[in-house]
């Protein structure tokens, strides 16, 4: 394994654990520094997605408490019975639109304009949610019920547009839902364990043909990247919604749109990449 790819593997890794868990859109960040560094072929298209992993273990170890909970309390305790149940629900509306429409997506919607549009109008939905008086009826994710969860679950699905952020639209359809930042923000947390799971495990399997031995190395420096940046992402994330809004974020998306027409326009970055 050559160094350079170990160096793009080590860039791409840490841009997909800084963004898989804010609300900036992963997959739009990826297309962009996959290109810049020349990896946006099949096999570069894999590792993206494959790099996920790294994010989710991040998850899954800053959470290993209440998730170990969970899975021991799920033979007797209704809690755990419940917020299980939750997440299974809210993790079939992207599931099955995806299957049913995954091939159309990639031909109509990996294309300039709508990542720029998603990118944007995103930005602005983000602030006109947070410029809305906020009524809090659930504070803790303990609190959700099968109904509130179906509801993040559609939210959730409106990911499948490029640009548009998974955290991102779970997040703000937790906030227009009536749910406490923190609560919208860990049970986007949660959601994405299944949901990055299955989605990894899909991709591996359609597309094992280009799995090699030889590229380990490049795995395994993607993973262990994405691993550590998403873990103090989402920990900074957690402190920092304590006392900020996500406005932040909504100026960044229309810049970052306003990039994509850019590089679009100058024929810098291939956004059309499947």
């Amino acid at each position: 394994m050559d160094i350079v790819s170990i160096v793009h593997a080590l860039i791409l890794g840490v841009v997909e654990g800084l963004t898989e868990f804010l609300p900036v859109s992963s997959t739009g960040h990826l297309i962009l520094v996959g290109d810049l560094l020349h990896f946006n072929d099949d096999k570069g298209k894999l590792f993206e997605v494959v790099i996920q992993s790294g994010a989710i273990f991040a998850l899954c170890w800053e959470y290993r408490v209440r998730i170990a909970a969970v899975l021991s309390g799920l033979p007797s305790d209704r809690a755990a019975q419940r917020f299980t149940l939750n997440l299974v629900i809210a993790f079939l509306p992207l599931a099955i639109l995806g299957l049913l429409f995954q091939k159309t997506i990639k031909t109509h919607l990996f294309q300039p304009l709508p990542v720029a549009l998603a990118f944007i109008i995103g930005g602005f939905v983000i602030l006109w949610a947070e410029r809305r008086q906020h009524r809090i009826r659930v504070d803790s994710v303990d609190e959700l019920d099968v109904i509130d969860a179906f509801k993040l679950g559609c939210a959730q699905a409106f990911a499948l547009i490029p640009g548009t952020s998974r955290s991102g639209a779970t997040i703000i359809g937790g906030l227009l839902f009536g749910l406490s930042r923190r609560a919208a923000t860990e049970f986007s947390f949660f959601l994405a364990i299944p949901t990055l799971l299955a989605a990894t495990a899909y991709e591996l399997y359609k597309e094992r043909a280009l799995l090699s031995t030889d590229d380990l190395g490049m795995w395994a420096t993607g993973f262990v990247a994405a691993f550590v940046s998403a873990f103090f992402c989402v920990r900074w994330l957690l402190r920092y919604i304590s006392s900020h809004d996500f406005t932040l974020f909504a100026w960044y998306r229309i810049a970052f749109g306003i990039v994509v027409i850019a590089t679009w326009k100058l024929d810098m970055v291939n956004w059309a990449a499947p």
